[in-house]
């Protein structure tokens, strides 16, 4: 055992920036808090060197270098927030699926779901501290490591997004198979959303109970469905997750910790998004940050949405990029964040480029409002 897996989630170091949390709970703050999904990724040299090597679920799988790779992005930039290396698909293995990475192609289940009957393959009951006890010990080691800098988000995958992955066995730029489920096979895949959801919701609480400051559920795959079936299939597990989360986070005396949802190209359901039961709503960058303010309302704070893409740009243009943003949203209950996740190839520069633009625009703005 790792010298850091004997950590215990109790005495951990005092908060010196919870701007993002009073960012997520709708409080002023003195600037826009910024944080990056994909934060602690491949466009990192030190992140390439710390996994070569090594098999990615593997690393997953060492709390002590989860911690490694969280830190790395908070040592080059001043950012407000850390979020736990880890993978969604983590909880598909909790269920006895196996996943390979294979280079080139991803993720991939060597035994996809096919039928109704691959169902009663799954474990039906999973004990989360068993299956995913190396996450919680990453999170406690981390909280511990990070000293009080800044909070430290834990993560799920929503169970959708979980689905279309274990029927596709992979990635899919249509997702026919698992969307063909819906439609073929309503009663199975209420019962699989079901099981999913009761998983990440134990999931999400063991996150808590070891140190995580702020949840963020990814919805990923939420554009590949359509209004009605995002109300049958998605949003109800979405609500599910949240109100279990908060119901027994109050019945374990566990921090009632805000949470993210983002759902990615959901734009048709951001008005039910808002009145989910989550502290802050993500967004990708195809909608405009008025309009979502419009959608959304008040009682909310926004996540996003600057086109990823938009790193690539000189680091100028990402300053006048910023600062439209900031000037759509308002500095108040927003997070800064990109729209999606970090490229492997980009380079750290712009994205220092774009933590710092976001400081300093924000200053500017709330000293001159």
């Amino acid at each position: 055992m790792e010298d850091g897996e004997r950590l215990l989630p109790k005495g951990f170091p005092k908060l010196k920036n919870d701007t993002f949390l009073r960012a997520a709970r709708g409080e002023e703050t003195e600037h826009t808090p910024v944080w990056c999904m994909r934060q602690a990724g491949r466009y990192l040299p030190e992140f390439q060197e710390t996994r070569a090597a090594q098999d990615f679920f593997a690393t997953c799988r060492s709390p002590k270098l989860c911690c490694e790779l969280t830190l790395q992005p908070l040592r080059r930039f001043p950012l407000d927030a850390a979020i736990i290396f880890s993978d969604i698909l983590v909880v598909p293995q909790a269920l006895g699926m196996e996943i390979v990475m294979v280079p080139g192609k991803g993720p991939t289940f060597t035994e996809p779901i096919k039928e109704v009957e691959d169902l009663l393959k799954l474990r039906q009951k999973v004990d989360v501290a068993a299956e995913l006890g190396y996450v919680f010990q990453a999170i406690t080691l981390t909280r511990h490591s990070l000293e009080g800098k800044v909070p430290l988000i834990g993560f799920s995958g929503a169970p959708w997004t979980l689905m279309s992955y274990m029927i596709e066995g992979g990635g899919s730029t249509t997702m026919a198979k698992a969307k063909s489920w819906l439609y073929r096979h309503p009663e199975a895949s209420h019962r699989l959303l079901r099981l999913l959801a009761d998983v990440v919701t134990d999931y999400l609480v063991g996150q808590v109970a070891a140190g995580a400051q702020a949840l963020q559920v990814f919805e990923s795959h939420a554009g590949h469905l359509g209004p009605e079936q995002f109300e049958d299939f998605a949003l109800p597990y979405i609500r599910n997750i949240a109100r279990a989360v908060k119901s027994k986070l109050k019945e374990e005396a566990l921090p009632l910790v805000p949470m993210i949802i983002f759902a990615k190209d959901a734009h048709y359901a951001l008005r039910d998004l808002a009145h989910a039961g989550y502290e802050v709503v993500g967004l990708d960058w195809t909608i405009r940050p008025q309009e979502a303010r419009a959608q959304t309302g008040k009682d909310v704070t926004l996540q996003g949405n600057l086109d990823p893409c938009a790193l690539y740009a000189p680091k100028e243009k990402i300053g006048e990029l910023v600062k439209k943003m900031l000037e759509g949203f308002g500095t108040q209950r927003y997070i800064a964040n990109l729209g999606h996740g970090l490229y492997p190839d980009m380079n750290p520069e712009h994205v220092g480029a774009f933590v710092e633009a976001v400081h300093a625009h924000s200053r500017h703005i709330n000293k001159h409002s």
